[in-house]
């Protein structure tokens, strides 16, 4: 047989087992979504409506999702295993250090988590949490200091269309929710904003709502709005929702960059 069949051949079988190996490998894992309750603080009555969307979305979406309210649950063995950490109001009381769960080896853990590439997602009273240390603040964004009263329903702009968190979505959005204020100007790329006077209040200017940053090795973004269980059916808060944790798992969602 002349040697250039033979070369022939032997590139052919070997492209062959190339494409037998590629099917029968096993399938990529799915992402590992912590979703984390906890609280000592205020306990919002709608923590359990958003982790059932959570689970919900991430049936759609292709991630697993582990609910836990167990502090415990933060050491750096357990997080090895997830990819990217919801804080579902998981509020502290700002005036008692003593409420404070993050504490010894649990901010290791949270930190050693970030500096591997984790992704945080932070969800309405992340933000009223953890006031006595520094670096929580720093991830988050930025600390909750007031929200006028109730839920009034207030207009919504997106301040930044491109972000996966707020592509897709009708801007400006009136829609209910407990507007929180915040503690200085959030350094973060913001990336949707609320108008004050939509809900009677008398400052003028927009007030982050929504914002995002790449933070000391880690992606976190952090969503000010879901005080309210409806809003976890809401398909616009949804959506912005979903299109946050695509950006911090570095995924290519429907409407991720």
């Amino acid at each position: 047989m002349p040697k250039a069949v033979v070369r022939l051949l032997f590139l052919l079988s070997a492209m062959l087992g190339l494409a037998a190996s590629a099917a029968s490998a096993p399938p990529a894992s799915k992402p590992r979504l912590l979703v984390f309750s906890y609280s000592t603080g205020f306990r919002h009555a709608s923590i359990e409506a958003g982790v059932a969307a959570l689970e919900a979305m991430g049936k759609r979406r292709g991630f697993d999702v582990v609910a836990s309210a167990d502090p415990a649950v933060f050491s750096t063995e357990r997080l090895r295993g997830f990819q990217a950490i919801v804080l579902v109001s998981n509020t502290t009381r700002r005036d008692d250090p003593a409420s404070e769960w993050f504490v010894g080896d649990r901010r290791t853990a949270l930190q050693d988590f970030v500096h591997r590439g984790g992704g945080i997602v932070g969800i309405h009273a992340a933000s009223d949490s953890h006031y006595h240390w520094p670096w929580y603040g720093r991830m988050i964004g930025g600390w909750f200091q007031h929200h006028p009263k109730g839920t009034p329903s207030g207009v919504v702009t997106i301040a930044e269309p491109r972000h996966p968190a707020a592509r897709g979505l009708s801007s400006p959005q009136r829609r209910t929710d407990e507007w929180y204020y915040f503690e200085g100007q959030p350094t973060a790329r913001v990336v949707a904003t609320l108008d004050p006077a939509s809900i009677g209040e008398e400052e003028t200017g927009p007030k982050p709502m929504a914002w995002a940053q790449e933070f000391e090795g880690g992606r976190v973004f952090y969503t000010a709005m879901g005080h309210t269980a409806e809003s976890f059916a809401e398909p616009w808060f949804l959506q912005h929702l979903e299109g946050g944790i695509d950006w911090v798992l570095r995924r290519q969602g429907p409407r991720a960059e």
